[in-house]
Parts: C-alpha cells; sequence; structure tokens
C-alpha cells in the first residue's frame, strides 16, 4: 500500500550517462522500487542522452566514457540545459572526480556504495541538493595533506606546458612569453614547492607535483593486449 508521504512526493526524472550495461542495469534495479525516481533514459554518452531527452531532473554520470569527452565538458553541457549531476563513479581518479567536482556537480557517489546510500543521494540530488561526501569534498578542495603552493594562473599555465613534457622555448612559443621569462617562472615556481616543504628540482619531479595538485591527469594505466 502507498503512504501518503509516497503520494505527495513529485516522481523526478533521472536520465544515466554509463557505457557499461551492468552497472546501468544495476541502478535500473536499485530505482525500480522507488515510487519518486524514475530513470527514464540511459546512454552512454552525454550526447545521446540529449537526443533523447532533456527534460530531466538529474543526471547521473560516470568519468569515464567511450566518446573521449571529459567531466568538465560533460557537465557544463547538462547544465547549459538546466540538469544537475550526481557523479557515480569508481573514484580511481582523482583528477577526473576534481574536475567533475569543480564543474558544479551536487556530489560524488561511488559505485561500491550500498544500495540504501545511492538511493538516497540520488533522491537528494534530483531534489537540487547537495550529497555531501568525502569524495565530493577532498574533490573540491583537493588532497587536504599538500601544502597550497599559490601559484598565479600564469605560473600555473607554464606548470601545465612545462612538465607535461613541452621544452621551455616551445613553451614560451604556446605562451607568447620569452624563454627567458619562461625559465624565471619555472624558477619561481620551483621556489614555492620547495617553501611548501615539497621540493621538484627536476622536471619528473615537476610533472609529479602537477599531478598531485590536479593540474594534470593522473596517468591511465596501459591494458595489456
Amino acid at each position: 500500500m502507498v503512504s501518503e508521504l509516497e503520494q505527495a512526493a513529485p516522481v523526478r526524472r533521472i536520465g544515466l550517462v554509463e557505457d557499461h550495461e551492468s552497472v546501468a542495469i544495476g541502478l535500473a534495479a536499485m530505482l525500480g522500487p522507488e515510487p519518486d525516481l524514475d530513470l527514464v533514459a540511459t546512454a552512454d554518452s552525454v550526447s545521446g542522452l540529449l537526443a533523447a531527452t532533456d527534460a530531466l531532473d538529474l543526471v547521473v554520470l560516470d568519468l569515464r566514457l567511450p566518446d573521449g569527452s571529459t567531466p568538465e565538458d560533460n557537465v557544463n553541457a547538462l547544465r547549459e540545459r538546466g540538469i544537475e549531476v550526481l557523479v557515480f563513479t569508481g573514484a580511481d581518479n582523482a583528477f577526473l572526480v576534481r574536475s567533475a567536482a569543480k564543474a558544479g556537480v551536487l556530489g560524488v557517489v561511488r559505485k561500491s556504495e550500498s544500495v540504501a546510500t545511492v538511493v538516497a543521494a540520488v533522491r537528494r540530488a534530483a531534489s537540487g541538493e547537495q550529497v555531501v561526501t568525502t569524495d565530493w569534498a577532498a574533490a573540491i578542495d583537493g588532497d587536504p595533506q599538500l601544502s597550497d603552493v599559490g601559484l598565479s594562473p600564469r605560473q600555473e599555465e607554464v606548470l601545465m606546458l612545462y612538465a607535461s613534457g613541452e621544452k621551455a622555448s616551445r613553451v614560451a612559443r604556446l605562451t607568447g612569453l620569452s624563454e627567458q621569462t619562461v625559465n624565471d617562472y619555472l624558477g619561481r615556481i620551483r621556489q614555492k614547492y620547495a617553501d611548501a616543504g615539497r621540493p621538484a628540482p627536476t622536471k619528473t619531479d615537476l610533472y609529479k607535483r602537477a599531478v598531485e595538485d590536479g593540474w594534470l591527469p593522473v596517468p591511465e594505466r596501459q591494458q595489456r593486449t
């Protein structure tokens, strides 16, 4: 028998962007018994979902998708249509989680959570409420164990280019700076990391610091063929 509370609750329309069929079937099974949560569309890309419908209260979004899209672009595309987003992920890549969180999602929920936790998170997010979890908070704030070095936007740009493998001369051409200015920036960046107790004397060290701070993505493991 349906309670008066369930009868009064508005039905929230949910979309899912996920490329693994088993996960889609699992979420459908979780939400099926919930009269106020209606999983109306599933696709393996945001563009595919929006082509089917944008009459949604919430999209549950996986971070790794076969079309090569970025979490930030996907979140922005959905929010431009007025659709809120809840990330549903294994949370094994801090860079992807952080980029999605900073784009304005309502929360981050691990796929390993219990059914009750996932359903509660979807319900809260579908109502426009933030779903505060440790993963979401850590993604917003960065790693609390790492001291912020306070790089300027220009220093961040130089670090990202140089640490990703570009030579100083190439960084200079890409940024419109002189090579000497790029080297000066790199010296200041190294000093800031040293002052924060996170020395980065080599280019490899700078790469590690850039990954730690979210300026560069965590390298993907290559699958054996």
